[in-house]
């Protein structure tokens, strides 16, 4: 007997550039998916990798893969956006704005047309911006528009502290908050390891019994960590040209969450109200996410410094969502 009202899972991908093609493939080996489409404005290209990756099919889960087009995100249960320009060796995210906003101008009234009940999950930068833009032009509630936001920053964060303290990166908690960018906000006042923070968890005088772990946590180990985070992408982006591996494996975590509606907590980009005289901006803080996108948001208590840093993060997309006429 046949069920005629089943739907099998289907993730719709705009853009199969670095990030889209690196995410299509983590969603592939995940299993999550039953159906991934691609879609792309070079047809050909969006083909080449629907080819690639259906040669993996038969070693890895039955999943139906194709290069299609916009009415094919008629049913999708979340739609992820990576089309856009990349990040040139020099720019800032927030340099991308203007070329990246027109491009999405074409892409979300399409997803909107073919399928207004889905969820959007933006990933090109500037991420914080052009979600707002994505929020504003698809009309869908907030919570159904979440971008990539600081999952990337917060995942090089952890790894960075790991290494520096010796423990497995998945034992940290801790998290960057604000933009997606250059004026991100380290939470040190709430970073732990095993529940213990970063002082308490190696203290200058360890009396013998951590001799092999004790690293200081102090100012300058603060400032190097955080300047790593913060300065990551250049890095990378100065030997390799582009990232795309972590921020693949980024947008797949978010995806599970919401397929699963496992209620995590992530610092994924949404819209802020009432935090710290923060409002109508979307920003990273703690959220947490599932079955119908963000639940609610996380409303972290900030040592003064914080405070001010995630004010500035604010300030400074506000600046920029007035110079493109979005405020």
């Amino acid at each position: 007997m046949t069920n005629e009202n089943f739907q099998p899972t289907r993730i719709a991908i705009v853009g199969t550039g670095n990030v889209g093609a690196t995410f299509a493939y983590a969603l592939l080996q995940s299993g999550l998916a039953a159906e991934i489409v691609l879609i792309d404005r070079n047809h050909t290209r969006a083909e080449g990798e629907a080819m690639d990756l259906n040669h993996a099919v038969p070693l890895t889960h039955a999943t139906r893969i194709w290069a299609g087009t916009y009415e094919d995100t008629a049913g999708a249960a979340i739609t992820v956006v990576t089309a856009g320009s990349g990040q040139k060796e020099g720019e800032t995210r927030l340099d991308l704005v203007a070329r990246n906003y027109e491009i999405l101008k074409g892409i979300i009234p399409e997803i909107v047309k073919y399928n207004p009940n889905g969820i959007i999950l933006m990933a090109t930068n500037p991420v914080d911006i052009l979600t707002y833009a994505a929020w504003k032009i698809s009309g869908l509630p907030a919570e159904r528009v979440i971008g990539s936001g600081t999952i990337l920053d917060t995942a090089r964060f952890k790894y960075l502290l790991s290494q520096h303290a010796g423990v497995d990166a998945r034992s940290v908690h801790a998290y960057i908050i604000g933009e997606h960018g250059d004026s991100e906000v380290p939470v040190w006042s709430l970073a732990t390891i095993g529940g213990m923070e970063l002082e308490d968890y190696c203290p200058g005088n360890c009396d013998g019994y951590c001799e092999d772990c004790c690293k200081d946590f102090d100012s300058e180990v603060y400032e190097k960590i955080f300047r790593d985070t913060r300065d990551a992408a250049y890095e990378i982006i100065k030997r390799k040209g582009a990232t795309y591996y972590a921020i693949g494996n980024g947008l797949l975590r978010i995806v599970e969450a919401i397929l699963r509606g496992q209620d995590s907590v992530l610092s994924v980009s949404t819209l802020i109200s009432g935090y710290y005289g923060i409002n109508d901006v979307y920003l990273s803080l703690p959220s947490v996410i599932g079955h119908n996108g963000i639940k609610r948001t996380m409303y972290l208590k900030l040592n003064e410094k914080e405070k001010a840093g995630i004010q500035n993060s604010a300030n400074v997309l506000h600046d920029t969502l007035q110079k493109i006429g979005l405020q």
